[in-house]
């Protein structure tokens, strides 16, 4: 028994590392892309290593103590979720591309600033969309609260729900393709149940603290942009929605084709 103990100990660093896996990092920087604070931004963090501590729980105990298999496109899919899930984040991200454009370049957005009615794309919050109408008193056609996101921030946001449960619904997803690897691991090295479930629990203790520190990490240059350079605040935003895209599309091409989720003859191997 002493000698497992230094084992379920090495789960809490082996988890910060994962934290660092280049999918974990890119999915948390489109998110705290949006938030000004060091302390959203760590709150974050945590949300997202418990979401995937709960995956990693929930399908690793099943592995560990009832001996499930998953079967070869069942893997494939939670792996194939991870990318599409990087894609729909970037895509959040680069919803403000307009507004950034017009920021750097003006005369992308030449309109007249009068009473005239015109349209362009314009934003309440981070709700973006166009209609016509002017600059001019009394001239807006609608109610600005009467917006999705304007509706969303009312009901929601008070009960804590609306910040917190994009970085729990991704750390969920990401839980979920890495369970299966994680848990074969724990079963090759502890062969007691009980040990391997302290170990799996000890390694998501790790994780969230290790994506606590990299969120932080990751805010800081969105923090010290925000305020006098609000243009490179917006441009690097812009630059962790095309990463995610980018990445997200990767992964998709890779397990889809190359491992051949979407064809007649998937491979996978638990990793």
């Amino acid at each position: 028994m002493l000698g497992l103990l230094p084992i379920v100990a090495l789960g809490f660093f082996l988890g910060m590392r994962h934290a660092t896996d280049a999918d974990h990092v890119i999915a948390v920087s489109t998110i705290v892309a949006r938030h000004r604070s060091l302390s959203h931004a760590a709150l974050i963090g945590a949300l997202w290593g418990v979401g995937h501590t709960l995956t990693i729980l929930a399908v690793g105990s099943g592995i560990v103590l009832f001996g499930w298999v998953i079967p070869v496109r069942v893997g494939l899919s939670m792996e194939f979720s991870v990318g599409l899930m990087l894609i729909l984040l970037g895509v959040f991200n680069l919803t403000g591309l307009w507004r950034w454009l017009t920021t750097v370049s003006p005369a992308l957005a030449a309109h007249s600033h009068g009473g005239m009615v015109h349209s362009h794309a314009h934003s309440h919050g981070d709700y973006i969309h166009t209609h016509p109408h002017g600059h001019g008193p009394e001239s807006h056609p609608h109610d600005p609260q009467r917006t999705p996101l304007a509706w969303f921030d009312t009901h929601f946001r008070q009960l804590g729900v609306y910040q917190a449960i994009r970085p729990l619904i991704v750390g969920l997803v990401h839980g979920l393709a890495g369970s299966a690897a994680i848990a074969l691991l724990v079963l090759t090295t502890i062969r007691d149940p009980r040990w391997a479930i302290a170990y799996l629990l000890v390694f998501g203790i790790g994780t969230i603290a290790g994506m606590m520190l990299i969120t932080g990490a990751l805010m800081l240059p969105f923090t010290l942009s925000g305020g006098r350079f609000a243009r490179l605040n917006s441009g690097l935003r812009v630059a962790s929605g095309l990463v995610s895209v980018g990445f997200g599309l990767f992964l998709v091409y890779q397990i889809g084709f190359v491992n051949g989720l979407l064809t007649s003859h998937p491979q996978w191997t638990p990793r």
